[in-house]
Order: structure tokens, then C-alpha cells, then sequence
């Protein structure tokens, strides 16, 4: 069944239904876009939530990430930009995949049916035209007929007319004769007309209108079809970022099973450890035999009176909980000597046993006046920052080897940059048209005044480690020990023992690391555009038209890292060969 055989006089309602189709799919891609501008407004507050509580750089929060709690939520809110992300992708293809093949489609569409249209318009309008035809030559047909029978009874009663004339009777018998003639040449042409209006007819109805319906009905298939396919999309175009999003939830329930609550708290005691002892007890002082001034672990190096003994429970509550003091810390460093402490309820002074009063008042004088005159002398001073010596031990021993750490790492790229440069040297001796081996002397100086400077630094720094009592992990670039102020020192034990033991861990490293060596993955290819003999140590030798596997490409230095199918490999210089790299 179709439209042009079932509905071939209903062109009314094909018209309001194909357009009522059209209006349906201009809806659909309205109401898409919609939902694709609510899934980016989402995604936007979504990734704005995650940057509005992601730490920032070099804040207190970025400091506290080490704790697994502290991580958890930041792997959470990572979890949460990739989450939007995908909201923003199912936005993307919703627009690409629908909104924009619908809206492209719903054109092609509306143009065939108007096209359509137009066709059944013309056919009607032909067949109107042919109509109206028809009737015109009717109604002449009609009118001359009228007139011919006028005409055919006035020569009759002109013929039966005694008065008139022969001459008046054939006038009006040729009159009627002509009345007659026209009619029936309107006749006629009424008869043709009134054929070809019946042809045009039943090819409109029957062929011209059917197929057009039919065109038409195609038409609303093929849109219908295109929509049910973009009810489709809609689900699977989120359908196929489940797996994603999947992934970010379990991402999510991953960073709550990995806190580790015990963890954080050996955490924070690695942090914040101080490394100091516990204060000892405070000696009891018998004044019913004098005043005793002793001292204790926990007491400055000043001996004590009786104005600190009234206040030593409120200073100890002090110096423990208050972190806002002024006063800093007075605890002796491991590299100070504790004071002598004078010995328990020991022999009286004589002059206390002459004048106990003025001798209270001369004691308070010795004591709290240098005790003040110390703080002020503390708060004038100036903090030693290079050596770390403001912290508490074990914070001043993880500084000092994070420091040493540092300078190692730099000392090998600057002892790697040497190696380099003396490499080309060599070769621009033996090769002087590749380059001026004097003109690498600059760099060449200053590489070796920046490896001794930092060979200076780490034995300052080694040598404040071991003070500290840690002990460097690093490897050491020099055989001779250096004191503080960065002086070589090949004297001392301890040096010697350091390096020796450092040497053995480094040869031990070395050979590990040759022992799980394996060959590199080749990166790329290279021709030689001219002949090198590669004589130099680290160089490899090649022929002109040779071809090589790249292993390492150039990274600055004007040389490149190549193999052979042998297996060996060397140095040649970037500009003798032409270089390709895999994608």
C-alpha cells in the first residue's frame, strides 16, 4: 500500500503530515542541544568544584599531600576532572552525531519536499489550466449553437415572409448557413478540448500525483528512519563513555581503600620529628641548707636562681605548648659541652652563712641579668639557613641529605656536559673542518669551575651530615674530605673511610646496572651523506650510503647515538648523516 494509490485525493493532508515530520526532527535537535548545553554547564562546574579545592601550588594543603588521606582526596577531585571530561565528550558527539547530521539532513529534506510540491503544484495547475480551456470552449460552443438556431429561424421566417424580398431571403439563409458553420467548428473544438482534458486528467491522477505521493512517502521513511537513529545515538553516545567513567569511579573508590590511617602517622612523625632528648628531672634544692645551684639537662647553661625556681613550672608549661615565643629555643646543639652541674646539696658558701640576704640578692643579680642579656644577644643573631642548624636534628639531617641529593644531581649533568665537550674537542682536533677546538675552551672552563664548585659544596655539606650525625648517601665525585668552609682535608679518618666505603657502593651500583643493561629500542634511522672513521674513543666508524639504526638522538652536543646490525654502537656527528625518526 502507498499513498499514491490510497491517498490519492488527500494532497491536503500529506502536505500537513510531511511537514509535521520536518517539525518533529527540528524539535529533536532542539531539545539535544539542549541537553548538550546542560552536559557543559555541568562538566564547567564540575571542573571549577575540583579547581576550587585542589591545593595550590606551594600551599600548605600541596605540603600535606604525602599523607595518604590528604592524597585520597586529591586523587578524588583528579577523578573528578576526568569525570568531566567525559561529560564534556558525550556533549561533543551528541553535537557532532546528531545535532548537526539531523540539522544538515532536516535541509536536504525540506528542499525535496518542497521540490515535491512544486511538481504537484505545476500538475494541478496544468490541469486546471487545461480545464478552464474546456470550459471556454464549451460555453463558445454554447453561445454560437445559440446563435445558429437564431439565425436558422429568422431565415425561415424571412423565407415565409411575403413582403421580403428574394434578395432578403438568401441574406438570411446565408447568414444561418454561417451561424451554423462556426457552430460547428466550436463543436469541435469543444470535442478536442474536452479529449485532452480527459487525458490530462487521468495522467494526473493516475500517474503524476501517485508518484509524487509515493516521492513524498519515501520521503517521511527515510526522515523517520534517520530519526529513530538519533534516538539511538542519544543513548549510545553516553552508552560508549560508561566504560570511562566506569574507570574515574573506580578511581574514586581505589583512593579510599589506599588511606592508610597508620601510615599518615608514622608520616608525620618522619616529618616533624626534632631528634631532641626529653628534659631530665629537675634536682631537688634544700634551702633548708643553702641555696644549691644546680642545673639540669632541660635548663639554659646558666645556673639557676631563686627568682627562675619560683617560675620554672610556668616557663616549662611555656617552652612546650606556646609556639608563638619570642624567646627561641635555648637547648643545647650536640656540638655544645653541657656546663659542669655543681654538686648536690654541697657545702655552703661562707658568705651565705654571714649574710644569707645580701648573698639571695648578689646570686639574683649574676643570674637574671646575663640570663636577659643572653635572649637579646639570641634575637640579634642571625639564623644559619646554609647549614639548617635552625632546626631540630633529625629535620636538619632529612635537609642536609635532600640538599646533598641535589648537588650530586647537578654534578653529574655537569660532569656528563665535560665528557661531551671534551669528546667533540677531540674530534674537532682530529677533524678540524668540523669545527675550532679552541672555541669549546670557554665552555670547557666553565663546566670544570662549576663541577669543582659543587665538589665544594658536597663536602661542606657531607661534612655537616656527618656532624649532625647522619651519614651521606650520595656518591662522591672527590677522594679528599673538605671541613665546613669547603677546604680539602685528605687527613682526616673519617674521610678516607667515607670515600672508601662510597667508592664500593658506587662500583657495586655499576656493575648492577651493566648487569641489567639491556639494548635499547632502536628510535629511527640514519643515512651517511659522507664517510667518518670514527677513530675517537666512543665514536663509531662509518661508509657513505650506510645505513644505521638510531638509538639516541642528538641533544645538543652535535652528536648522535647509532647502531649497527651487529650490535655496535657508537657516536657520530648529527650533520654527516640525514636523520629519520620514527613517528
Amino acid at each position: 500500500m502507498d499513498w499514491g494509490t490510497e491517498l490519492w485525493d488527500q494532497c491536503d493532508i500529506i502536505d500537513k503530515h510531511t511537514q509535521s515530520g520536518l517539525d518533529l526532527v527540528d524539535k529533536y535537535v532542539k531539545f539535544v542541544k539542549e541537553r548538550t548545553e546542560i552536559e557543559q554547564n555541568y562538566a564547567k562546574q564540575l571542573r571549577n568544584l575540583t579547581k576550587k579545592y585542589s591545593p595550590k601550588r606551594g600551599s600548605k594543603e600541596e605540603q600535606e599531600c604525602r599523607f595518604s588521606n590528604h592524597q585520597a582526596f586529591l586523587d578524588i577531585l583528579n577523578e573528578m576532572n576526568d569525570y568531566a571530561g567525559q561529560r564534556e565528550l558525550i556533549a561533543e558527539n551528541m553535537m557532532i552525531n546528531i545535532c548537526i547530521e539531523l540539522t544538515k539532513y532536516l535541509q536536504e529534506l525540506k528542499q525535496e519536499r518542497k521540490t515535491h510540491l512544486l511538481e504537484a503544484k505545476k500538475a494541478q495547475q496544468s490541469l486546471e489550466g487545461t480545464f478552464k480551456q474546456l470550459d471556454n470552449s464549451k460555453k463558445r460552443f454554447e453561445r454560437e449553437w445559440r446563435e445558429a438556431e437564431k439565425a436558422a429561424q429568422h431565415a425561415e421566417k424571412t423565407d415565409q415572409d411575403l413582403n421580403a424580398t428574394k434578395a432578403d431571403v438568401e441574406k438570411a439563409k446565408q447568414q444561418a448557413h454561417m451561424r451554423t458553420h462556426i457552430a460547428e467548428e466550436c463543436k469541435n473544438d469543444y470535442a478536442l478540448q474536452l479529449q485532452k482534458y480527459n487525458k490530462e486528467q487521468n495522467q494526473f491522477y493516475f500517474t503524476e500525483m501517485p508518484l509524487i505521493f509515493n516521492r513524498l512517502q519515501d520521503m517521511d521513511e527515510r526522515r523517520i528512519k534517520m530519526l529513530a537513529q538519533g534516538y539511538i545515538l542519544f543513548a549510545d553516545t553516553e552508552r560508549h563513555v560508561m566504560p570511562i567513567i566506569g574507570k574515574c569511579l573506580e578511581g574514586i573508590s581505589r583512593a579510599g581503600t589506599n588511606v592508610n590511617e597508620r601510615n599518615d602517622s608514622l608520616v608525620l612523625i618522619e616529618q616533624h620529628k626534632s631528634g631532641f632528648e626529653r628534659p631530665g628531672d629537675v634536682e631537688f634544692e634544700d634551702y633548708s641548707q643553702g641555696i644549691n645551684r644546680a642545673s639540669s639537662d632541660s635548663s639554659l647553661s646558666t645556673p639557676k636562681g631563686p627568682l627562675e625556681l619560683l617560675s620554672k613550672n610556668k616557663n616549662k608549661t611555656f617552652r612546650l605548648f606556646n609556639k608563638k615565643s619570642k624567646l627561641p629555643s635555648t637547648s643545647p646543639s650536640p656540638l655544645s659541652t653541657p656546663p659542669n652541674p655543681s654538686p648536690a646539696n654541697g657545702p655552703p658558701s661562707p658568705k651565705f652563712g654571714r649574710d644569707p640576704l645580701s648573698y639571695c640578692l648578689k646570686e639574683i643579680n649574676k643570674t637574671v641579668k646575663p640570663r636577659i642579656s643572653s635572649f637579646r644577644t639570641l634575637k640579634k643573631t642571625p639564623v644559619d639557613t646554609e647549614g639548617f642548624t635552625h632546626l631540630p636534628p633529625e629535620q636538619r639531617r632529612k635537609r642536609l641529605q635532600q640538599k646533598i641529593d641535589d648537588i650530586s644531581k647537578e654534578l653529574q649533568k655537569e660532569t656528563d656536559q665535560s665528557e661531551a665537550l671534551d669528546k667533540m674537542k677531540d674530534v674537532y682536533e682530529k677533524n678540524p673542518q668540523m669545527g675550532d677546538p679552541a672555541s669549546l675552551a670557554p665552555q670547557i672552563t666553565q663546566t670544570a669551575q662549576n663541577m669543582e664548585r659543587l665538589r665544594g659544596e658536597l663536602n661542606k655539606y657531607e661534612s655537616w651530615l656527618a656532624e649532625a650525625g647522619g651519614r651521606g648517601d650520595s656518591i662522591r665525585y672527590s677522594t679528599h674530605s673538605m671541613n665546613n668552609n669547603g677546604a680539602p682535608n685528605p687527613s682526616s679518618p673519617e674521610a678516607i673511610s667515607d670515600d672508601t666505603e662510597s667508592s664500593q657502593v658506587i662500583y657495586t651500583e655499576f656493575d648492577d646496572d651493566f648487569e641489567e643493561e639491556e639494548l635499547a629500542a632502536p628510535i629511527g634511522q640514519c643515512t651517511a651523506l659522507y664517510n667518518f672513521p670514527g677513530s675517537s674513543e666512543g665514536t663509531i666508524s662509518m661508509q657513505e650510503g650506510e645505513v644505521l639504526s638510531v638509538v639516541e638522538e642528538d641533544k645538543g652536543d652535535g652528536w648522535t647515538r647509532v647502531r649497527r646490525n651487529n650490535g655496535d654502537e657508537g657516536y657520530i656527528p648529527t650533520s654527516y648523516a640525514t636523520i629519520t625518526l620514527n613517528n
